[in-house]
């Protein structure tokens, strides 16, 4: 009797553990059938969100549907609400939107320290950009920038076709469709700045065919004709992350236009201003400093809050007001050789209302696009000049380097920050380092301690393009190989009358370079 009781008891608790079980798998598979899906979840990192309450969360998480945000929150929150195709373990590693570069040069990838130091790097830039480089040279150059970008987390840049003293390869759409198919095909988010060359016009290009070339004389009406094609072509491609800008050269007070020299610049600042309006992209210049942001407005009629101006140092009181103004966007280049001959007016520009943004000016003849990097030296930079520790604090050089630089694009609804129904624009940084532990305010840890080689994985659009530094959109080595071969190729066909490799006069062993030429 004793053992049929006890049978007894088994069996009711088999039963009930049975029943139980039952229980938990018919809630578990209700949750899982009612819960969200997702294509990716980002759990248990650091968030750094750059949202409007600037939250950092320390058991963030991120949930991705297709190219967008869907959900920011806790690791707990967002698990028990989204099923997910693909989870990315975020552990010691800080979530924060991708960086943004406010101002580069395309081209300028394979020019690094070319003629660095000397009075020749301005001649050397013309002779490559206008006379040495092809289509296969663009494409190689744009490679090049895309994969240092992506691997320091800059997602989203700004960049003038060519460079040096305003020289834009613009005689031949090919050029353009070159560099922009290349950059398709990393993934990255881009902005392009085409326009004339700074005349006077005809601009003389050399178009080569292998080893077979010819000069050829190219009109400033020709110069904004291949720009148009190349916007309407490219504007809005690659699911909008290709975006196209105008760039007209900046015009100094110094150069006393007057008469009928005045009134062409006057025609062609309008034609390539109408242009930008045309087809309502960003408008660009690059290396505004005292009197020519007054002359661009008074004058020519250029500002706007369409309008991008770099460097912009050494500004008056009036032109400050008059950027702020006008909606104008700055630009501010810290480590650019602009910034060694005078001052953006940073913190003066921001407490007048302008809205102000970091940009490498990389990568010639000696910076690099790791913003990490540029937003360190914005800190020491403006606090050397006030003696002030306190100035231009880390936030604000994070927020310039994020949702202020989306701002400044007309972008700050899209990225900038981590918030649902933004683009899922995000990288993540691995803090788990010599020079970043302990891992604790992680902002000031981006800002003063990291640099470009701590980013993880990045995300754009909701694809991720590298994961735990491996690049996954392009065949890295293929792409240094290349860069290597067509700038070694350049520099021939281009025919420099000096080597543009040789070390200066008083590189060793000195405490200045000595002039080239004699004062």
């Amino acid at each position: 009797m004793k053992t049929l009781h006890s049978s007894h008891r088994r069996n009711s608790m088999m039963l009930a553990l049975s029943l139980f079980g039952a229980l938990i798998a018919s809630d578990c598979a209700a949750r899982a059938a009612s819960a969200e899906r997702a294509d990716i979840l980002i759990t248990d990192g650091t968030v750094i969100t750059m949202d409007p309450d600037r939250r950092v969360m320390d058991d963030g998480a991120i949930a991705i549907v297709g190219s967008r945000i869907a959900a920011v929150g806790t690791t707990a929150e967002l698990r028990a609400r989204f099923r997910a195709r693909q989870v990315i373990d975020a552990h010691r590693k800080v979530v924060m939107p991708g960086l943004i570069d406010g101002h580069g040069h395309a081209g300028h990838e394979l020019l690094k320290t070319l003629a660095a130091d000397s009075d020749n790097w301005e001649s050397t830039a013309e002779r490559i950009y206008a006379h040495g480089s092809t289509p296969d040279f663009w494409k190689a150059d744009a490679m090049l920038a895309g994969l240092e970008r992506l691997k320091f987390g800059v997602t989203t840049s700004v960049n003038f076709f060519g460079g040096g003293d305003n020289v834009y390869r613009v005689d031949d759409a090919k050029y353009g469709d070159a560099h922009l198919n290349a950059i398709k095909e990393i993934g990255l988010r881009w902005i392009l700045g085409v326009g004339p060359r700074r005349g006077p016009y005809p601009s003389t290009f050399t178009d080569w065919d292998g080893e077979t070339h010819s000069d050829i004389q190219v009109s400033f009406e020709r110069q904004i004709e291949v720009s148009e094609t190349l916007i309407r072509k490219w504007n809005g491609a690659a699911n909008g992350r290709v975006r196209m800008a105008v760039v007209f050269p900046t015009i100094s007070p110094d150069q006393k236009l007057a008469g009928e020299a005045l009134n062409e610049v006057k025609r062609e600042a309008r034609v390539a201003r109408d242009l930008s309006k045309k087809y309502q992209v960003l408008f660009l210049q690059d290396g505004h400093t005292r009197g020519t942001v007054q002359y661009a407005n008074d004058v020519l009629g250029l500002l706007g809050p369409d309008v991008i101006l770099s460097h912009a140092t050494n500004l008056t009181d009036q032109e400050i007001k008059l950027i702020a103004s006008t909606g104008t966007r700055i630009s501010h280049n810290p480590s650019s050789v602009f910034s060694m001959n005078g001052r953006c007016p940073v913190t003066e520009l921001i407490d007048a209302g302008a809205t102000v943004m970091l940009g490498s000016d990389g990568v010639a003849p000696d910076r690099s696009f790791d913003m990490f990097r540029h937003m360190f030296q914005a800190t020491r930079y403006h606090r050397f000049y006030f003696h002030d520790a306190k100035m231009l604090p880390a936030g604000k050089v994070l927020e310039m380097t994020t949702i202020d630089a989306a701002k400044a694009l007309g972008m700050e609804k899209e990225i900038g920050s981590l918030e649902p129904g933004k683009k899922a624009d995000i990288i993540l940084v691995d803090w788990f380092k010599p020079h970043l532990v302990p891992m604790n305010m992680p902002v000031y840890r981006m800002v003063y301690y990291a640099n470009g080689e701590d980013v993880s994985t990045v995300i754009v659009d909701g694809r991720i393009l590298m994961r735990d530094r491996r690049v996954l959109t392009v065949d890295e080595e293929n792409v240094l190989n290349t860069a290597q071969r067509e700038s070694e190729l350049a520099v021939r066909r281009a025919g420099l009358q000096n080597d543009p490799t040789a070390l200066p006069g008083g590189f060793w062993g000195t405490t200045r370079l000595r002039d080239e030429t004699p004062k």
